[in-house]
């Protein structure tokens, strides 16, 4: 059992560059399993949905800061397309072969492209109406998640919605039950353990929330585990 009174700063498997690409295959196979049994798609495409209906444009730029293999961003565009939301979308990502995935899996929908940069370096060329951050954050180092979410408000014009994990030990104990019997992958199996380690805790994000202002901030917790922050601009940028 890690030690859950800190966030841990261990690397998960897959932040391995040189992870075979069969292997980081079969673990998104397991990790987008995993997501959808325990609900965890839904809590993006709720929040996105709640901005959406609470603007009036016509059209929405919506952008993935870390979208892996594009699971969020697929679902996300079949989510607005079913309520008739006009939209494009483009994933963010480091790595080669994680894109590679995405723009495989992602080939029947026009709509999303993907573009490999640096978070923290992106400009003005990738401002968007809509920033979403699906269990990423977690991925940030403590001393520059500060830079990550300021980069994020630059960018976005209409607000921004961060789905991530809750640090807890009910939550770790019941992810190994959950893995033992769902999850295929030991790699999946061990980084799904460490991202947990590397959670957060509602009074670290509401910590985070206060450096941030003139925003609005909704921060709930969710099932399974989860936290959804939500920010929402009080103002308007051309």
């Amino acid at each position: 059992m890690m030690d859950l009174s800190i966030r841990s700063n261990e690397l998960e498997l897959m932040d391995d560059p040189n992870m075979p690409f069969e292997l980081l295959q079969a673990a998104y196979i397991d990790i987008n399993k995993c997501n959808n049994l325990l609900g965890g798609e839904s809590i993006t495409l709720d929040a996105v949905m709640g901005l959406v209906k609470e603007g009036s444009k016509k059209s929405y730029t919506i952008l993935d800061m870390g979208c892996g293999d594009g699971t969020m961003l697929r679902k996300l565009s079949k989510h607005l397309s079913k309520y008739g939301v006009s939209h494009s979308m483009i994933g963010i990502d480091l790595r080669d072969d994680v894109l590679c995935i995405a723009k495989e899996k992602s080939s029947e929908y026009p709509n999303i492209s993907f573009k490999k940069e640096d978070i923290l370096k992106a400009d003005s060329s990738l401002s968007c109406d809509i920033l979403i951050n699906t269990l990423t954050m977690h991925h940030f180092d403590e001393h520059r998640i500060d830079a990550f979410l300021k980069k994020f408000v630059s960018l976005a014009k209409v607000g921004v919605v961060i789905n991530d994990l809750q640090r807890s030990k009910i939550a770790y104990m019941l992810f190994k039950v959950f893995g033992f019997f769902f999850i295929k992958t030991e790699v999946a199996k061990y980084d799904g353990l460490v991202s947990i380690s590397k959670g957060f805790r509602r009074g670290e994000l509401i910590a985070l929330s206060k450096k941030i202002p003139s925003v609005t901030h909704i921060i709930r917790w969710k099932w399974a585990f989860r936290y959804v922050w939500v920010m929402k601009f009080n103002r308007h940028k051309n």
